[in-house]
Parts: structure tokens; sequence; C-alpha cells
């Protein structure tokens, strides 16, 4: 732990939020190179051709990605642009289990409302509105931690706290 971290703060929830979209600008570059490299293992000419296999070749690349990077200093590029870090709940380095364990948890931003689509036979609007209703629900619930912390860090044994500026 480096003496620059302001203790055990948790960021405001925008500027987790903000770090979320930075973090999806550089997964489209992860996710890109992963599914072009599957395309061209698997010579697939059709996107429905292995499409089960695609979706979970991305799953494990992008799981790969951040548990790497949260077992390895516990900061993503946009963690480290925003001055975040992730730890355990005893403020130490977050184990490879953990990471595993939170990146697990965290599909749960997007995977209840979407699984509605196909359950519910939802069109597609509808299915986007509902995702955006769930996150801002699923932000909003922050606000009813005592530590401002999200459900899935809370359920995994992990925190995103502040770190200080080393200027």
């Amino acid at each position: 732990m480096s003496p620059s971290e302001s203790g055990s703060r948790a960021p405001a929830l925008r500027r987790r939020l903000t770090c979320l979209i930075y973090e999806g600008v550089l997964l489209f570059g992860v996710v890109f190179i992963a599914g072009y490299l599957f395309s061209t293992l698997t010579q697939q000419r059709n996107g429905l051709t292995h499409h089960l296999w695609l979706m979970s070749w991305l799953g494990i690349v992008v799981g790969a990605y951040f548990v790497w990077f949260w077992t390895h200093g516990g900061q993503t590029l946009p963690m480290k642009t925003w001055r975040f870090r992730m730890v355990d709940a005893s403020l130490g380095p977050v184990s490879v289990p953990r990471a595993i364990g939170r990146y697990i948890l965290s599909w749960l931003w997007w995977f209840p409302p979407l699984m509605l689509h196909p359950l519910l036979g939802l069109t597609v609007p509808v299915t986007l509105a509902l995702l955006i209703v769930w996150i801002g629900v699923w932000s909003a619930a922050t606000l009813l931690d005592s530590d401002r912390q999200f459900l899935h860090d809370r359920l995994a044994g992990t925190r995103i706290i502040a770190v200080a500026s080393t200027k």
C-alpha cells in the first residue's frame, strides 16, 4: 500500500461511472483483437457460426484482462487515470480467486435485464430501457452502503478506493 492512498475512501459515484465508460472504450479494442483472432483461427465466415464459442472466448479474454490488472497493482489503465485502486476488504492486494469472483459478480451490472430479453420476449428498445433503469438502480445502491461500495464489491470482499495524486 503506497503512502499516497487516501485511506479507504471510496471515489464519488460519478467518477466511478465515468471510469466505467473509459474502461468500455479500451475493452472495445481488446474485444476486437480477441474476436479477430478467434475468427481467423476458426476460419469463421459467418457471425452465427460458433457464436457461443466466441462469446465464451470473449468472456474469458475480458476476465483475464481484469483479473491480471486487479492482481498486479490493483488498477487498469482507466483506474490509474481516475486514480482508483482495487483492494481487498483489509486494504491489501487482491488475490486471484477474489479477483475472479469479483469479475463474475460484476456481470450483475448487465446480466439480469439482458436475461429477461429472451425469457419474456421483450423488444430491443424495451430491453435497453430496462438495462438503463437497472444500471441506475445498481449504481444508486451504493448510497445504501455505509462505505459507498458497489454490491458486487461487497459480495466479492473487495473495495475501490481513491488514490491521492503523486504530485
